[in-house]
């Protein structure tokens, strides 16, 4: 490349540079806007963990190609440099925009190279300055998805500028070159689609300009040769065994491009493109119509607007609108140029007829000729055409300027055009911005399009000012009654006002708008895979309704009948049937849906939490580690497959479940959630140093953390610090005040460590009114009125706990002991316990206090399952499965049953100390 810039001089670069600069440099403060969103932020291909060749089997878009709702736009080098972006600085928004800046930069450097074959030095360098400054550009300099436009450009321009070396001396065929322009025009056409017409500009150079050809001399030949009076010229053959190369290459190119395609065209709305599904003659009217309006905003663009679909421009629906005046005076004077250029030789000529080339060629696959596509006017696609647009202003200027009369003013308004362009392009980078100010300048250009309404809304909606947002959704519906989208927005806002009734209607009235059922038709070829949403959005909105599950299963149903490839529909019916307690057939949908995409994480995970409900949880952590190679950072899979190991109670598998917390709460730094788990690994393990750092950590992030803090008071208790436990439980009781566990656990403490019976005693008495019928806080109550030398009230008290458990033998021995107790002090007419019956008491609670230890330990275990409310399993836009792990089950698990027996044990061992204290042993 740089050889070919051989003749731009290094003064010529560098005031392109500070040009282009001084235009653009305010667009590396804009961010990621309108369709940058879905190319960049939405875009998997873009990260370092998607395999390289996916970029080869998706679109621009991110979507597999095999799929129908892809928009076919094949462009795998501009989304790798999306991606080279994206390894360097991520979503840092400035270093996409500083590379569009410096690819334009090449652009108008390499055009300048063009215009240089055709152009004297001094108009093409006007040529090159009118289009780096050009506000028609801003879309594709300034957003960010418009640097397929530039990358296409460069090999655009690079490729015929190999062709333009093919031919050697005495006309004889160069083939390395043409070999290059072949493998340029490739790579042109993978960076953007319209790079393939470099072939036709080939061919008109070759026939026109390198070989000097005219029509009239064209058809004379080829009348001669009808006629028999003569052969076709050496140099004509060689001419045409070019061009056969060229196009026999091309069309190699378009069988590769359709093969990719499947032989699908893109499905659009006919909001898209309104002329595309118009009857003739609105649709001949209209598209040629769009011509002229493409040419003006080259020639006047005071007025642009990032979207010119939908309303925006009128169907042309009649000969006798006045707007096929416009029409017939464009083709009026694009014939003038295109006769003046084929007919008539001289370097005038030649300048003309290849800027037509630059001009209408590349415009041909926007310009739905041959096939439609998905906009009205876009003004990106005006980059190449508005090479050859800048060629004829400045042709034109050269001619001003070589009369004397009108050289002055010539100058004058060369500068003045300059000057307003670079001004216009400045300013209008800044509505690039953001997305709010994008559409907002669109909509003081074009008020009739609901889309804008639309986006502006969205706008409004990304930053929770869902009042205003209803508004111009509501516009939107005004502007265009029977846009689905719209209504759906609306819907999607007032659910999010949480006016349930209003979202409804205005779902059902979407829902009403969508095709109706014909027998026979392929209903995917005629609706817009976003449209379907209605179905999904409804059904979401009524299942919050547990009488109406079955409706929005059937909602479901009949949009996979729509569209049996929908994968949403398969992955949001299996969230439903899990709620209805239909495990199996959740199964089945989310098979379905693996069937349609087996690259997708989400899907992964939900069957994983599905086998999970089936209580398979080793088929779970299979699916959650398939989920976690397709998806390494996927937080609820590094979550919940930790959970799943941790509750295994397979110590083999703690280290990698600890790896797995450690990578979360490296992803989710602000859950607590996932420090509190590492705190219950660490008392699993029994480093408790390492589980109080955890729980701490857990608790400054969230101070009201039920399970946290009672944990954290329990590992405290265990390892001798009782005194340190009684300040955290005082916390757990400030929020939870009829926290059970945590008022036995206090309760002991204050027994056995702070001597302070009346503390413990209220403890116990707070239970008893929270649930009279608990068993160990009566029983612990009973101990106190022992300890209080109350022996009556400790015989009542045990009876009265004998009736809530009478299969229970300690407490029936307690009370047997007791009672000979009584009997004794009565027989010896002693009512007062032994001199050492306070430190016997003492003795008494501190088995006490081991076994309500074990009888809270049981929370420990249970409070690694028991964070349903602390955390809400759900993801934004891919609706993945509510986590279904922390679910509790009726059933005891082998783990509880254990517990259960070591419980048992401590109990014994309490009932024989209790047994040799009351007997003064």
């Amino acid at each position: 490349l740089i050889e070919k810039m051989a003749d731009v001089s290094l003064k010529e670069a560098a005031l392109i540079v500070g040009v282009v600069a001084a235009c653009y440099w305010n667009s590396l403060f804009c961010g990621f806007v309108f369709d940058d969103v879905s190319a960049i932020l939405d875009n998997k291909d873009l990260h370092p963990s998607t395999p390289l060749k996916n970029l080869f089997q998706n679109d621009f878009w991110g979507t597999p190609m095999s799929e129908e709702r892809s928009h076919k736009s094949y462009r795998p080098l501009t989304v790798l440099t999306f991606r080279l972006n994206y390894l360097f600085s991520e979503l840092n928004a400035v270093s996409y925009h500083f590379l569009n800046l410096v690819f334009h930069v090449v652009v108008c450097i390499v055009f300048l190279k063009v215009c240089k074959l055709f152009l004297d030095n001094r108009s093409s360098l006007v040529a090159a300055l009118l289009f780096a400054v050009h506000p028609i550009h801003t879309e594709a300099v300034t957003g960010v998805v418009g640097r397929a436009e530039l990358l296409s450009s460069i090999f655009f321009l690079a490729a015929f500028l190999s062709y333009t070396k093919s031919k050697g001396p005495n006309n004889t065929i160069v083939w390395t070159p043409i070999a290059v322009t072949v493998f340029l025009v490739a790579v042109a056409t993978l960076c953007k689609e319209q790079g393939i017409t470099v072939v036709g500009i080939c061919c008109v150079y070759e026939v026109f300009i390198a070989q000097g050809y005219t029509l009239p001399v064209l058809l004379d030949t080829a009348v001669q040769i009808l006629r028999g009076k003569g052969s076709i010229p050496f140099s004509m053959l060689q001419t045409l065994l070019k061009l056969i190369v060229l196009m026999f290459s091309t069309l190699l190119l378009v069988v590769v491009r359709v093969q990719v395609i499947q032989s699908q065209l893109p499905v659009f709305t006919r909001f898209d493109n309104p002329a595309a599904v118009s009857p003739s003659p609105a649709r001949q009217l209209t598209f040629n119509y769009l011509l002229p309006v493409n040419a003006w905003l080259l020639l006047n663009p005071s007025e642009l607007c990032c979207d010119w679909t939908m309303g925006t421009i009128p169907l042309v629906e009649s000969l006798l609108d006045v707007r096929n005046v416009a029409t017939l005076t464009f083709f009026c004077f694009l014939g003038s140029l295109i006769v003046f250029s084929l007919r008539y030789p001289g370097d005038s000529s030649k300048a003309v007829l290849m800027a037509l080339c630059l001009l209408v060629l590349p415009f041909i696959p926007a310009s739905n000729l041959f096939f439609p596509v998905g906009f009205v006017v876009a003004e990106r696609v005006l980059y190449v055409p508005s090479m050859g647009f800048c060629i004829l202003v400045a042709h034109g200027w050269k001619k001003l300027s070589n009369k004397s009369v009108l050289r002055k003013i010539s100058w004058v308004c060369l500068a003045v055009v300059l000057f307003t362009h670079a001004l216009k392009t400045l300013h209008r980078n800044w509505d690039w911005e953001s997305e709010y100010t994008l559409f907002m300048s669109a909509l003081k250009v074009n008020k009739n399009n609901a889309k804008l309404w639309n986006n502006v809304g969205h706008a409004l909606e990304n930053e929770k000012n869902f009042e205003r947002a209803l508004q111009f959704f509501i516009q939107a519906t005004q502007v265009q009654p029977d846009d689905i989208g719209a209504h759906m927005n609306v819907g999607r806002t007032y659910k999010n006002l949480n006016k349930t009734k209003e979202a409804e209607e205005s779902y059902m009235i979407a829902k009403s708008l969508m095709p109706q059922i014909i027998p026979g038709k392929k209903y995917a070829a005629r609706v817009a895979p976003n449209h379907l949403n209605v179905y999904i959005n409804l059904a979401n909105l009524i299942r919050a309704n547990e009488s109406r599950l079955e409706e929005a299963d059937q909602l479901y149903r009949q949009a996979i009948s729509m569209r049996p490839d929908f994968k949403q529909a398969y992955i949001s019916r299996g969230e439903l049937l899990l709620k209805m307690n239909k495990p199996l057939k959740a199964k089945e949908a989310y098979l379905r849906a693996l069937e349609l995409d087996r690259t997708n994480a989400d899907l992964w995970y939900n069957l994983a939490i599905v086998y999970i409900e089936l209580k398979d949880p080793t088929e779970a952590l299979k699916n959650f580690n398939r989920a976690l190679e397709l998806n390494p950072t996927h937080k609820l899979a590094l979550f919940n497959s930790a959970l799943l190991m941790q509750e295994s109670g397979d110590a083999r598998l703690r280290p990698e479940a600890k790896q797995r917390l450690l990578h979360y709460v490296k992803e989710e730094p602000q859950d607590a959630n996932g420090y509190f788990n590492l705190g219950m690994l660490a008392m699993d393990d029994k480093k408790d140093v390492e589980a109080e750092t955890w729980m701490k950590k857990a608790i400054r992030l969230q101070p009201n953390f039920r399970s946290a803090l009672f944990n954290l008071a329990l590992l405290y208790s265990q390892t001798a610090k009782e005194l340190m436990a009684l300040p955290v439980l005082e916390d757990l009781l400030r929020y939870y005040p009829d926290h059970t566990k945590g008022l036995i656990l206090k309760g002991d403490i204050l027994m056995n460590q702070k001597k302070d019976i009346v503390g413990a005693k209220m403890c116990f008495e707070k239970i008893l009114e929270l649930d009279p019928n608990n068993v160990q806080g009566k029983h612990n109550l009973c101990v106190v009125y022992f300890e209080e030398r109350d022996l009556i009230k400790a015989e009542k008290c045990l009876v009265e706990t004998l009736a809530l458990a009478p299969h229970e033998e300690y407490i029936q021995r307690h009370l047997n002991i007791v009672r000979s107790k009584i009997a004794s002090l009565s027989a010896t007419e002693q009512l007062s316990p032994p001199a050492d019956g306070t430190v016997t008491a003492a003795a008494t609670e501190k088995k006490n206090s081991l076994q309500n230890l074990k009888e809270v330990k049981t929370e420990q275990k249970n409070t690694q399952t028991t964070l349903e409310n602390n955390k809400q399993y759900s993801k934004n836009k891919k609706q993945t499965q509510k986590n279904k792990i922390d679910k509790e089950t009726p059933k005891k698990s082998t783990k509880e049953m254990k517990d259960i027996e070591k419980k048992r044990v401590a109990a014994l061992k309490r009932l024989e100390e209790i047994e040799r204290i009351l007997n003064g042993e």
